[in-house]
């Protein structure tokens, strides 16, 4: 996702800037000039970005109780930052813990839940359903907990500034925001009736270890705390509604994954900033199993990912027959923040 691993913490710092996080941009250029932090922070797994890894670490033991004076600048842990370096305490708390924070990296994946991402895939399905009468098959490439399957019980308040323009579920236990951009409205209805939904995820959160929960949060960025709230509201409605999630290769489970599909249902594939961790020769392959199975019937494929180009865009194609028609539907802030529709 980045240009090169020569810029990549400051390409990291650039969008912590953009997401609303100072404390880790400040913290990634800091940690460029430690030669030791950044040989840590790459021993994690191929495709796996070093920064996440490496702060989620420090991150998941603070949570855990680990008594440190760089807790106090946490807003997750009560804590409040002003923009003070925190690099030597950063430093001196990796010293102190070395062990467990390798432990963490090297084992541990970046399994990001980011719910508010619901706001633009809730946009994505309801364009999807303008076009396609038939119930949704929806297979979650990437799901980690699983909690973005669930994206049709939160409750969205869609904003142009104070105004809010469409309000979803108001009564749901967990509200999303999320800011509508540029001159067009989203198209929010008709919701898609679905059919059934699975995840296909190679390392599977379970959401009923204490340890996989505390990664899970350890991965929110520390002054948004206000993410770590609503994660914890995610979390609570899965308990409530929880759905399948096939643990292994995404690659080698879909075919098995669109042909459970029923007749009279249209299979539907999704992820959100998933993809990103694919190879070059895993995304030849991912396009070519949906053109394989368009070949039988229509395949959708509804995609919100970094495309290289504008940002990160939501995107929906259709394979039929060998024929691929795509279009790009959508701007939007990776944490679901912001989306500017962009299909009239």
């Amino acid at each position: 996702m980045y240009a090169s691993e020569k810029d990549y913490w400051r390409d990291f710092a650039t969008d912590a800037r953009r997401l609303g996080s100072p404390f880790y941009e400040q913290l990634a250029l800091a940690v460029d000039g430690d030669t030791a932090l950044k040989a840590l922070a790459m021993r994690g797994r191929p495709g796996q970005p070093p920064a996440n890894l490496l702060f989620a670490a420090v991150h998941y033991l603070l949570l855990r109780g680990a008594d440190d004076p760089l807790r106090r600048f946490y807003a997750t842990l009560g804590g409040v930052w002003a923009g003070e370096a925190v690099l030597p305490l950063f430093r001196d708390f990796v010293a102190c813990h070395e062990d467990e924070v390798r432990h963490l990296v090297e084992t541990r994946v970046t399994n990001t839940n980011e719910v508010a991402r619901s706001c633009v895939l809730r946009a994505g399905l309801a364009a999807l359903a303008k076009r396609e009468s038939l119930p949704l098959h929806l297979v979650e490439i990437g799901p980690s907990a699983g909690l973005n399957l669930n994206w049709d019980r939160f409750g969205m308040r869609y904003r142009r500034g104070d105004a809010v323009v469409a309000a979803l579920l108001p009564d749901a236990p967990l509200q999303l925001d999320c800011e509508v951009r540029g001159p067009l409205m989203p198209p929010l209805t008709p919701v898609p009736h679905i059919a059934g939904r699975m995840g296909l995820e190679l390392h599977p959160v379970d959401l009923l270890r204490t340890e996989d929960r505390d990664w899970l949060r350890a991965l929110v960025w520390p002054d948004q705390p206000q993410r770590l709230e609503r994660l914890d509201r995610a979390i609570a409605v899965f308990r409530q509604h929880p759905q399948t999630i096939h643990g292994g290769d995404a690659l080698a489970l879909l075919p098995e994954a669109l042909a459970a599909a029923p007749p009279h249902a249209a299979p539907c594939v999704y992820h959100t900033i998933a993809v990103y961790q694919f190879s070059a020769e895993m995304k030849e392959a991912l396009t070519a199993l949906l053109v394989t199975a368009g070949l039988r019937r229509p395949v959708w494929h509804l995609a919100f990912e970094f495309d290289g180009g504008d940002g990160y865009a939501l995107t929906l194609s259709r394979h039929d027959g060998g024929k691929i028609e795509t279009h790009k539907l959508a701007l939007a802030q990776p944490h679901g923040g912001w989306l500017e529709w962009l299909l009239p």
